[in-house]
């Protein structure tokens, strides 16, 4: 099976709905990055990565499914500039925006922003190109029918 495939494959274990909310945003995110690497891991979620490169460590963002919702990671979002305070997370690098409107979200100009400056602070301007799908890890245990809490708003305090 090729790379597009098993992504496929590993899409169609989610809920309808919100494999239907990841193929939105996977495409959003090609038509943004393109030429990127799509490195896919399957462990205790479905997270497709998007780097410059195969190599893991490089990768700036991802789009990741979860049972009943779909969010945007910043692999390096502990930093960004966030006036609008839609990251939510408290880790020492990694920040997310869950998919409240579906891929209708990318859009929205404050997660644009947040992209822009991720983009540069990584160093890296897609110029264009055809971008490879690289699965790195598919848990063949992986339990499809599991069970999670909805996103939580983080508590921020002024």
């Amino acid at each position: 099976m090729t790379g597009r495939q098993q992504l496929a494959a590993q899409l169609g274990r989610y809920d309808p709905a919100v494999a239907k909310v990841a193929r939105a945003a996977l495409a959003a995110m090609r038509r943004r990055l393109p030429g990127a690497y799509e490195l896919v891991y399957d462990t205790h979620a479905l997270a497709i990565g998007f780097a410059p490169t195969e190599k893991t460590g490089d990768a700036v963002f991802s789009i990741t499914l979860f049972p009943r919702w779909v969010s945007l990671f910043f692999l390096r979002g502990a930093t960004l500039p966030d006036p609008d305070r839609r990251l939510r997370g408290s880790g020492a690098r990694v920040r997310h925006v869950v998919l409240e409107r579906g891929a209708a979200t990318l859009d929205e100009p404050a997660i644009r922003e947040l992209v822009q400056v991720a983009l540069e602070r990584a160093e890296w301007m897609p110029t264009g190109g055809r971008g490879r799908i690289v699965i790195k890890s598919i848990s063949a245990g992986r339990r499809s029918d599991r069970t999670s809490r909805p996103p939580r708003r983080s508590r921020r305090t002024s």
